[in-house]
């Protein structure tokens, strides 16, 4: 695997990451029907969240993003863009293995386009499908219960993605960001 490191996102990062959400969204938006160019780059100004976002930086160089946004009752999965250039290196999978060791205690969301390869990096992590719709697969992963054992990723009745609230850094996160600096 190709050495990478993350580093905290930085406000001036924020039109870096909407170039590359556009590269890394238009082959599934396109096939759904949903590509715009001004919306794709504008939907990630309005929610760019540098607090809770990570650059990956692959050979020392910016080579994708991630986020992991605390809300009232889980963790949102964020913004993970990733240079086409890189996939398919194991990156993808060793930075949200990285990212969900400080989750063990705490549900984590995310949605991901229909038809999208990401699904399967987010199925071998432990998220399962709790709805989806004509254009997004809602995924979430439970916490691990005492023990250890992995978590059980059924959805289970009564589960709602959550309205996102707050933007302080929660334990979860501030564990992310010092093993980010390590």
């Amino acid at each position: 695997m190709v050495d990478w490191a993350l580093r905290p996102a930085w406000a001036t990062d924020v039109e870096a990451v909407a170039e590359l959400r556009a590269v890394v969204l238009r082959p599934d938006l396109e096939r759904l029907g949903r590509y715009d160019e001004q919306r794709v780059r504008q939907r990630l100004r309005d929610g760019f969240a540098p607090a809770h976002t990570w650059m990956i930086e692959v050979e020392g160089a910016v080579a994708g993003c991630v986020a992991l946004r605390p809300a009232e009752d889980a963790h949102w999965l964020e913004h993970f863009y990733l240079d086409p250039r890189v996939q398919g290196r194991g990156i993808g999978g060793a930075v949200l293995s990285r990212l969900l060791q400080g989750c063990d205690e705490v549900v984590v969301r995310l949605n991901v386009l229909r038809g999208s390869s990401a699904r399967r990096l987010y199925e071998r992590h432990g998220f399962a499908v709790e709805t989806e719709d004509e254009v997004d697969v809602f995924m979430v992963r439970h916490p691990s219960p005492p023990g250890g054992q992995p978590a059980d990723s059924r959805v289970r009745r009564g589960d709602v993605a959550p309205e996102p609230v707050g933007q302080e850094r929660t334990p979860a996160v501030a564990a992310i960001s010092a093993a980010a600096a390590k």
